[in-house]
């Protein structure tokens, strides 16, 4: 068989192998390109996730005990040696992405004294800091650093930040003197303190400022009578002599990781590794990070989309595939006379096969290679794909020769006669699909998957039940058909009785099996996007159950009143809690051994008003809106573990709870899986109601404050709240000693956009509208394909017709009536199977990691039928456009005189 004769049929039959090529090139784009564009994806957003959290929060912080030195070597030499080799013991995928690394030696804090503190009558404790590169970090501005050679009966030289310094009053050249104090907090002796001179930051953001305590800044005293805290740098030379004298001192390792260094396809490594180093700290050394809980939170939503992403691959891709096979039935078809007139003159019977593979590996192999190096242009970070392209290609070339055999043999014949009845074999070949389909549902139900794999049952379920699906809608959708058509054939006019005629005996098995993969592809994707928002929704308002939120830690009672005369508040209520109490069996406190639990004092009425006025569907139970003062317990509404907890010790009607300091006695009122204002990982808390407790000795104060309003000023409300504490602190019943914390504010805008913006929502937003558009164009193209299976016949019979003297406006009626009942079965079947399969797999996908663990509730959505009812509209649109285009291709007239088969 030789090439020349093979491109002779491919240029001969340019339009199908075109068709062939394009299709076989989209497989291999998406196989190679998706991946890259997914990478790229989740390493935006794990930059952009750990970006927005404290640069610190990268550090990986080492911290020796504050005591004297046990060794006799230098206290820096010991240090720098421990550097480099907690470096090298950490794993690997650690290891690598650390980039900056800091190590300082300091002393404990020590009372200063001097002629410029006095001035100001300071009371100043300093800690001397041995820092190896801060010449580099800083530049000086007065003065010199403190000098490297020791010199005994010399003052010890300390550098200090220009601003701390003129907040000190001291300046470069300031005499002063440090040691320990006695009781009354008098200077015992001390060493004499230089101040050699004052320095600036080159970058304030550098991460070697980040050590605590803050160089850059005084630490304002945490009581009354305390002293400020401040920290000086001194030479390596001067701390080691301090280290043999016997101050007490400690060492500090740090080690930050680098954003661009974190590959988000190995986060699981990292984790475990910093897991591992956890475990395996020295003995003596403290072991601090915070990296893992932002990785450990994106990780779970790479996961999770990474297996939505695979159920919508697998629609999309078996669309594909069926699509691939649909373009080789129809070519086949097309050439079915060649192939019987070989027959015919003595050829084999894989002559034909032999043929077509020789002109599919002119064509396919051609179009794949294509497709991949288009995907190796999107950006982003390759997977290992080249297996999957190497058997995509060979399949597809495959394609084309294996129709050609499953062709019949013989000649013409009327496609237009089918009957009713299937035969036996495919009857038992379709029920023994349904069964496949319903058992692989159960199994994946049943027993679940691993987030983050591709799971052979979890991409095989969705194709499944679209084709049983399918096959389904091809079995009863001729019933009605039928009917219709015996009420057609008593109406006058032959436009509604032949079309639903030719539409009941209509074959497009193959053809309406792709369409509902690919509408069904589309709809999964719109229903689950849809339940995703709703639930950060949900989520939303859990956090923040009005329309901004004020937490500190105590409030003074006034703060509400204050709070309500802002412009744009409407209302205002107050909430108070406490975690980790214990719960009590009397008044004196006697343990009753039920564990810990989070206690939520809410004013029923109020959060029910706040609630109606910021628009949240929020349900206060009656037990806590209606609720009294009065003798008794209270009523509280307690989470099902403190319900079951409280039963089995038998103190469901007496029970004791501690809120700050005052023991107040609950009854269970009722019990609530979650409650607003709680995390969703709480699973043990008591709510009681505020506005019934009784009468005691100090009377509780919010640490929370709700606020509904119109355009709420987020500073503005943090400036209140910071009031409000200051207040409290001041004016308090017992006045609180210790310098309050600043409030935060939270709006339910702000978490709503970060519930839709941050970590790998990117990757999911993508996901959906790459499946919801994909799905929806390849369904468009499955149609097209259904049109075009049966456009030889409906062109036959149109012509036929035509010559009756059927007119050009009832052929087109006749073709709007026959295409109808296909398009609108395979589109409606297409968007019942795309709603139903969030049902079964929502469970199984793990889509709560974008939603702040509040479950995703996958329900019926009013919009989806009016989009089904725009894509059916659209879609019979574009099939009696493609039926014209053909026809006026072909040419009716000559479909007529040519036969059957041309």
């Amino acid at each position: 068989m030789s090439v020349g004769a093979a491109v002779r049929r491919v240029r001969a039959y340019g339009g199908q192998f075109l068709l062939l090529a394009v299709l076989t090139l989209v497989v291999t784009l998406l196989i190679s390109g998706v991946p890259r564009l997914v990478n790229r994806l989740a390493e935006q957003g794990l930059r952009a996730q750990l970006n927005s959290e404290p640069a610190e929060r990268r550090d990986i912080s080492y911290t020796s005990m504050m005591a004297p030195a046990t060794s006799q070597r230098t206290a820096m030499g010991n240090a720098a040696e421990r550097f480099d080799a907690l470096a090298t013991a950490m794993p690997p995928e650690v290891r690598s992405a650390v980039t900056e690394r800091w190590y300082s030696v300091e002393t404990q804090a020590a009372r200063v004294v001097g002629p410029d503190l006095a001035a100001r009558k300071l009371l100043l404790d300093v800690s001397l800091r041995a820092m190896p590169d801060i010449h580099d970090a800083s530049t000086l501005v007065e003065g010199a650093w403190p000098n490297e050679t020791y010199i005994p009966d010399r003052p010890i030289e300390v550098a200090l930040d220009v601003d701390v310094a003129r907040k000190l009053n001291l300046r470069a050249g300031s005499q002063l003197r440090v040691g320990k104090t006695d009781e009354d907090g008098n200077l015992l002796g001390g060493d004499p303190l230089l101040v050699s001179g004052l320095f600036r930051p080159v970058d304030r953001q550098n991460g070697i400022w980040n050590t605590l305590p803050q160089l850059l800044q005084v630490i304002e005293p945490v009581g009354d009578g305390q002293p400020l805290v401040a920290v000086g740098v001194v030479a390596q030379s001067a701390l080691n002599k301090r280290a043999v004298e016997g101050w007490p001192i400690q060492s500090n390792w740090r080690y930050r990781l680098d954003v661009d260094r974190v590959d988000a396809r190995k986060l699981d490594q990292l984790v475990d590794g910093l897991q591992v180093m956890q475990r395996n700290q020295p003995s003596d050394l403290t072991l601090t990070q915070g990296v893992d809980v932002p990785l450990r939170a994106f990780a779970a939503q790479i996961e999770a989309v990474r297996t939505l992403l695979a159920v919508i691959a697998a629609g999309v891709l078996a669309t594909l595939a069926g699509l691939i096979v649909l373009a080789a039935s129809l070519a086949t078809r097309r050439r079915r006379s060649e192939f019987v007139l070989l027959r015919a003159r003595g050829a084999g019977a894989t002559a034909g096969a032999r043929r077509s593979l020789a002109e599919s590996v002119l064509v396919v192999p051609v179009a794949a290679v294509l497709g991949w190096w288009l995907g190796t242009l999107v950006p982003g970070s390759p997977d290992s794909t080249m297996p999957y392209i190497i058997a995509v290609t060979v399949l597809v070339t495959l394609a084309l020769p294996l129709a050609t055999l499953a062709a019949p043999a013989g000649g013409a014949e009327r496609r237009d006669l089918i009957r009713m009845r299937p035969s036996a074999r495919r009857l038992t070949v379709e029920v023994s699909l349904l069964l496949l389909a319903g058992l692989a549902a159960v199994l994946l139900r049943r027993r679940g998957l691993t987030l983050g794999e591709v799971d052979p049952l979890l991409v095989s379920v969705p194709v499944l039940l679209a084709v049983a699906a399918a096959v389904l809608a091809l079995r009863a959708y001729p019933w009605p058909l039928l009917l219709v058509s015996r009420l057609a054939a008593r109406t006058r006019g032959s436009v509604a009785f032949l079309g639903t005629a030719r539409a009941g005996r209509a074959a497009v098995a193959a053809p309406l099996v792709v369409v509902v993969l690919a509408i069904g592809t589309a709809a999964f994707c719109a229903v689950v996007a849809a339940g995703v928002d709703a639930s950060r929704e949900r989520a939303a308002a859990q956090i923040v159950p009005a329309d901004a939120v004020i937490r500190g830690e105590r409030f003074a009672p006034d703060t509400i009143d204050e709070l309500g005369r802002l412009p744009g508040v409407r209302a205002v209520t107050r909430v108070l809690y406490e975690d980790d109490e214990r719960l009590a069996a009397d008044q004196l406190g006697t343990d009753a051994f039920v564990g810990q639990t989070d206690v939520l004092v809410v004013d029923g009425s109020g959060l029910d008003l706040v609630a109606r006025q910021s628009q949240v569907d929020l349900s206060v139970p009656a037990a806590l809106r209606t609720a009294l003062p009065g003798p008794g317990p209270l009523p509280a509404i307690v989470s099902p573990a403190i319900a079951a907890d409280l039963a089995k010790a038998g103190m469901t009607d007496s029970a004791f709870i501690l809120v700050q300091g005052e023991r107040y006695e609950f009854r269970v009122a009722g019990t609530e899986d979650r409650f607003p204002l709680l995390e969703a990982n709480v699973n043990r808390f008591v709510i009681l109601p505020w506005q019934a407790l009784p009468t005691r000795t100090t009377t509780p104060v919010p640490t929370t404050l709700l606020i509904a309003g119109d355009s709420l000023n987020a500073e503005t409300l943090r400036v209140a709240g910071d009031q409000g504490q200051e207040r409290y602190q001041r004016d308090g019943t017992v006045t609180g000693r210790e310098r309050l914390l600043g409030v935060t504010v939270d709006t339910r805008a702000d978490v709503r956009r970060d519930l839709r913006e941050g970590g790998a929502n990117g990757v999911l937003a993508f996901g959906f509208v790459g499946g919801a558009v994909g799905g929806t164009l390849l369904g468009l193209l499955a149609i097209a394909f259904t049109v075009l299976a049966g456009a030889r016949s409906r062109g036959q019979v149109l012509s036929r017709l035509r010559t009756l003297g059927l007119s050009r406006r009832q052929w087109r009626g006749l073709l709007l009536v026959e295409l109808t009942p296909l398009v609108a079965v395979s589109v409606l079947t297409g968007a019942l199977v795309g709603a139903v399969l969030p049902l079964l797999l929502n469970p199984v996908l793990g889509l709560s990691a974008f939603t702040s663990g509040v479950p995703v509730r996958v329900a019926f959505e009013p919009s989806l039928i009016a989009a089904v009812l725009a894509l059916g509209a659209v879609a019979l649109g574009f099939a009696v456009a493609v039926e014209a285009l053909n026809n006026r291709r072909l040419r009716l007239g000559e479909v007529l005189r040519l036969g059957e088969e041309s």
